[in-house]
């Protein structure tokens, strides 16, 4: 092991040093402005910024490093776990928590979205997404997740339990999914189509069996209009492409899914001034159409919904700004679906954009919201 590491370093070494010597030609022609001066950095700014540029084989040097990483120890760049058969998933559901104390704040917040939600007159459905590793550890190489993301999933579960907060056990439910086809992306962090179907008719059937929702009036049909290729957001850890483009885990198909409200018997006009009464918050597995996770979940429940869900801030910010427009924003709404992936649970979000006192208010529970909502003392800097 010794002699690989001797020689992976030497390989290094030389190639940084051959790509050097050939940018120095490209130095030498470097010429700027009379009045660019040497006191202020602006020389060496601009130095810097030409050398970097004329950089001649600057891609191919970060491809060839990726490939040494990837074809000497089978890693990618720190963000990624590659598995086997192509196989790739975030290293999120594999490294413990920075702070040990952050899932039960965030457990905290979880619990007073809750109440406050149900202070406004509205259940709330936490629709926890297993992780993809949990789903496909049949594809694992020689990392595993730690002991912490192993037990997390029974824990969340456990956890809502004790707060009475309901929502479905989507495992099984996409363990059988996944005897159709895939339910995660072989190249990605999210779902496929697939998955998201199989969850939205979970979600659907959870809600009848608990009485939160016994179905609308509205058909809704799912066509299949075409595929594309899929370039999955965990390539960008392994910058192989395009000199060794060769070596990348093959790639995939994305089938393009569209679901469009039916005419006929329950269709028309279905709702007439009427609004949806069911929500849907969560992160970019509801955020982003390419899932179809919405237009599943408006056939699955045989309605419409409002989607509040959002791409690349987690699923905490999303709700709260959802609670901070006001409960102007909410009224009419009946029930709320939370969409939540499971390695969120123990990652902080950034949640500056809102007041502390308010923060605290929903951490401190029910009763505490309930006063501070009476006073009107703690607004939600979102909301101001």
């Amino acid at each position: 092991m010794r002699t690989i590491n001797i020689l992976y370093s030497f390989i290094f070494v030389a190639l940084l040093a051959a790509l050097s010597l050939a940018s120095l030609p490209n130095l030498f022609s470097f010429s700027t402005a009379s009045e660019t001066t040497v006191l202020n950095g602006k020389l060496a700014h601009a130095i810097e910024k030409h050398y970097d540029k004329g950089f001649p084989v600057k891609e191919f040097g970060t491809n060839a490093w990726a490939a040494l990483e990837y074809g000497l120890f089978g890693e990618g760049r720190l963000g990624v776990v590659v598995g086997r058969d192509g196989w790739l998933f975030t290293d999120e559901e594999f490294k413990p928590s920075k702070d040990p104390k952050q899932a039960d704040d965030n457990w905290q917040l979880i619990a007073g979205v809750q109440a406050e939600l149900q202070r406004r007159g509205i259940e709330l459905q936490l629709v926890l997404l297993p992780a993809k590793a949990r789903l496909y550890s049949e594809y694992f190489a020689e990392k595993r997740p730690v002991a912490q993301q192993q037990e997390l999933y029974t824990q969340s579960l456990q956890r809502m339990n004790s707060l009475g907060l309901r929502g479905p056990d989507l495992f099984a439910a996409l363990q059988n999914g996944k005897q159709q086809g895939a339910v995660f992306l072989r190249t990605d962090t999210h779902w496929t189509p697939h998955g998201a179907a199989v969850v939205a008719q979970a979600v659907a059937e959870h809600l009848r069996q608990a009485s939160s929702w016994q179905g609308g009036s509205a058909s809704y049909a799912t066509q299949v209009t075409g595929s594309e290729s899929h370039k999955g957001d965990l390539l960008s850890y392994l910058p192989l492409d395009p000199y060794f483009a060769d070596m990348q885990p093959p790639s995939e198909k994305l089938e393009q899914r569209q679901t469009e409200l039916q005419g006929g018997e329950g269709g028309g006009d279905l709702f007439g001034d009427s609004a949806p009464e069911v929500a849907l918050v969560g992160t970019s597995y509801s955020a982003n159409p390419k899932w179809n996770f919405p237009g599943a979940l408006r056939q699955a429940l045989g309605a419409d919904i409002y989607n509040y869900a959002e791409n690349g801030h987690g699923p905490l910010v999303p709700m709260l700004r959802l609670l901070a427009k006001g409960e102007e924003e909410t009224r009419g709404l009946k029930l709320v679906l939370w969409e939540v992936p499971e390695r969120y649970l123990t990652m902080p979000s950034d949640l500056t954009e809102f007041d502390a006192q308010w923060l605290a208010q929903l951490r401190a529970g029910p009763d505490s919201a309930e006063r501070l909502a009476l006073k009107g003392s703690a607004k939600p800097l979102a909301a101001q």
